[in-house]
């Protein structure tokens, strides 16, 4: 049951995340002046609500519910959302994303009581109290400790909580030792393939004899016969003849026993090498999960920071994360993260104005600031920009001239005034506050990038505002790579390139019906989102300069790496696909090659360098376009093996990866749809597949109720049936469910899963 929580668990982490931003996103609009959905918005709180309550967290119940209410409110026409309610639904979202971020410390939150006051206050139309400061983001750091200085163990105790999670802090070096150790592993096992090409050698080659000792005994029959006769007429070679008959039988039953044990042998060492290489692979991915996280693990709370900080000053801000989702070396952002700190804080001391300045200047009243995450090429790119009142170019000059960074009577160009702003010391601040004024800020940021070979920059944003701009080589992290091997030039030997895994969508192995042919050139054919799909196939060696060169075969067989390419995709051929690593990428070689195809390079378990390839490139060599559609794949293609499948249709994420992981465990094939419009449009062209749908009954577009009218209603699909199970209990919700069609009602708040299985199990 703890392993259903915690996937409980990290399903809600996401959909919550979802929801706020959403919510976030809509209040934005509504500050700007345009249009907003409120009925989405109210929806997703009811959603957040029900999440909530599936994960058994009353804390973060407690304030959807209200928040539901109050847009229940906005929907109606009853209450508007000016700036201060706005401001408590602000609160109200970061509360959330401070209890759930706390979970790890605190699995049982209270409720926030100065949200839950100010959301009372504004349902009941009650002055509205002030915020209480929220608690620290992060806890002390640990002291560093000297390189040849191992962590001390933490004090024993008696053992962990019910539920709790035990951490062990271990230097980071150590991490690093421990991925290198897996992947030299990984290059040693590979020898494991010659031993097993070595064993069916040696099985092939007794076979062989075997055969030639079996045409021998075809002929024995002739040699007793004539053993025989030799001697009834008492000659000596008749006794030697009947000999060798009988060291050929010997023969062949020693040699049928050598087959046996080689044919054991062969079938024990393929188990061993595939459970050795699944546990490899299951111990290369964990451990390089150590290394390579989400930017979210390091930046995901700093969007609550900047809020509490323009809180505690009185002032609007609307914080918008983007990008968070990109995986990188966990070294590198945290050498990021307090650079990335100083640059969102500057945002608030010196790019923060008036709400009179900002609504004469035509701006919504909060201050917009936007922290994005993004890889460009071989670049991590971040930026912090907002739209205050931006870089003041005369006080920055002024303030560089007092300090001794720009001669007297000299005019330095744009940019040059603006780099001033990463010295040390430097700060046009008026005064000292907790925010600003000591003129460390920006020369954090700067002197991080330098550590890492990159570099900050400030500039203005258009059409008003900052942007700062910290851009490192990914060559300063750890990347997984898929390495492949092509031959350049026919009769060459195959080099090895790598692949920026990022941006792969797939790996493809092509047979002769696979491929195909569009307007002259190469193509594959392949399936993509249940519908056949012809994606232009370019042969790498190709790409790389060597002309046009033939598609790679191997065993029947074109292997090929899918390429992402904005909203299109690209097939690269390659001679072989090898293995995705997470390396160290170091620059790409200064001479020799296509800058515009090389990102990098990486060493290689033999000590030899490979060159790691940029995708962007190497789509735009391929002139890439659209995908072309082709036939659909054939039912009998899709049918390999029938197993009762279920439609789950629910549009909250939490709940759908409680019914998929309970009925995926007990043998059903799930598919799952976000709502009764998806759900409908899924089984208008999939419908042979589905055996029996789950659906819920509030989601957006199409409730439940409309998609089981629509299934009823449609000759095709009426004798599907539908489970509506819903938190909606009421009777005469359960009689319309039942009138309708529905053959089974079962409501959450009741929710048993042998009440579902059983259910299941009769009508199929």
């Amino acid at each position: 049951m703890d392993d259903i929580r915690q996937l409980l668990l990290a399903a809600f982490d996401a959909e919550h995340r979802e929801h706020l931003a959403a919510i976030r996103a809509a209040l934005a609009e509504a500050e700007a002046g345009r249009p907003a959905d409120w009925n989405d918005v109210f929806r997703r709180a009811h959603s957040l609500k029900g999440a909530a309550r599936a994960v058994d967290l009353p804390a973060v119940e407690e304030v959807a519910h209200r928040l539901e209410a109050l847009f229940d409110r906005v929907v109606q026409g009853r209450a508007g959302l000016d700036r201060a309610t706005a401001g408590v639904v602000d609160l109200a979202l970061d509360r959330i994303e401070g209890l759930v971020a706390g979970l790890p410390e605190t699995p049982e939150p209270a409720a926030p009581a100065d949200a839950i006051a100010a959301l009372d206050a504004c349902l009941s139309g009650a002055p509205i109290p002030a915020a209480q400061p929220a608690p620290p983001l992060t806890a002390k750091p640990a002291p560093e400790l000297p390189a040849d200085r191992a962590p001390e163990p933490a004090p024993a105790q008696a053992g962990p909580q019910d539920g709790a999670v035990a951490y062990l802090r271990v230097a980071s070096d150590q991490i690093e030792n421990l991925s290198k150790a897996v992947h030299d592993l990984t290059a040693a096992l590979q020898g494991q393939e010659t031993i097993g090409a070595a064993v069916a050698g040696l099985e092939s080659g007794a076979r062989a004899l075997r055969r030639s000792v079996d045409t021998v005994q075809g002929r024995t029959g002739e040699i007793v016969a004539l053993a025989r006769r030799l001697r009834e007429a008492g000659d000596p070679a008749g006794a030697a003849l009947d000999g060798f008959v009988d060291r050929v039988r010997r023969l062949d039953g020693d040699l049928r026993g050598v087959i046996r044990g080689i044919s054991a042998l062969a079938r024990v060492q393929s188990r061993s090498t595939g459970a050795v290489d699944a546990a490899l692979r299951r111990l290369r991915d964990e451990s390089d999960r150590l290394l390579l996280v989400p930017a979210e693990t390091v930046f995901g709370g700093y969007g609550r920071m900047v809020r509490e900080i323009a809180r505690e000053a009185g002032l609007a801000v609307e914080v918008r994360l983007q990008g968070l989702d990109l995986q990188v070396d966990r070294g590198l952002l945290q050498a990021l993260k307090d650079p990335v700190l100083h640059a969102l804080r500057n945002t608030i001391s010196h790019g923060a104005e008036s709400p009179d300045a900002r609504r004469d200047a035509g701006k919504p009243e909060a201050l917009s600031v936007t922290l994005s995450v993004a890889s460009r090429g071989s670049q991590l790119v971040v930026t912090i920009r907002d739209d205050g009142r931006g870089p003041d170019l005369a006080r920055i000059r002024e303030t560089g001239r007092r300090q001794g960074l720009v001669a007297p009577g000299s005019e330095p160009e744009t940019d040059a005034i603006l780099d001033l702003v990463f010295a040390p010391g430097f700060s046009t601040a008026a005064a000292i506050d907790r925010i600003a004024g000591r003129g460390m800020g920006l020369s954090v940021v700067a002197e991080a990038a330098r550590s890492l070979r990159g570099r900050a920059s400030l500039r203005p944003a258009e059409p008003y505002g900052t942007e700062v701009t910290i851009a490192v080589p990914l060559s300063a992290a750890r990347q997984p790579v898929l390495l492949v091997e092509a031959a350049l030039r026919p009769g060459e030997a195959a080099q090895t390139f790598g692949i920026p895994s990022g941006a792969i969508a797939g790996l493809l192995r092509l047979k002769e019906r696979d491929l195909a042919s569009v307007t002259g050139e190469p193509a594959a054919r392949i399936n993509q989102g249940g519908r056949d799909v012809v994606v232009p196939l370019v042969p790498l060696a190709s790409l790389l300069g060597s002309g046009v060169a033939p598609l790679p075969l191997r065993d029947g067989l074109v292997r090929a790496v899918l390429l992402r390419c904005g909203t299109s995709h690209c097939a690269v051929a390659v001679d072989r696909l090898l293995d995705v690593r997470v390396l160290l990428v170091g620059p790409a070689p200064p001479v020799g090659g296509d800058p515009a195809l090389m990102s990098g390079t990486v060493m290689l378990a033999d000590e030899s360098p490979a060159i790691v390839l940029d995708p962007e490139g190497l789509c735009a060599r391929a002139r890439t376009g659209g995908l072309v559609a082709a036939a659909p794949m054939p039912a009998a293609e899709r049918r390999m093996k029938r197993v009762p499948t279920v439609l789950v249709v629910d549009d909250s994420i939490t709940t759908r990866t409680l019914e998929k992981s309970i009925l995926e465990a007990h043998g059903y094939r799930v598919f799952v749809c976000v709502d009764g419009q998806d759900a409908l449009d899924r089984l208008r062209r999939d419908g042979g597949d589905v055996d029996l749908v789950v659906a819920d009954v509030e989601m957006p577009r199409l409730d439940g109720f409309g998609l089981l009218q629509a299934v009823k209603a449609d000759p095709g699909l009426t004798r599907l049936p539908v489970i509506l199970m819903t938190s909606r209990g009421d009777p005469a919700d359960i009689r319309r469910g039942l009138d309708l069609g529905a053959d089974a009602y079962i409501t959450k708040q009741k929710f048993d899963q042998r009440e579902l299985l059983d259910t299941i199990g009769q009508l199929l």
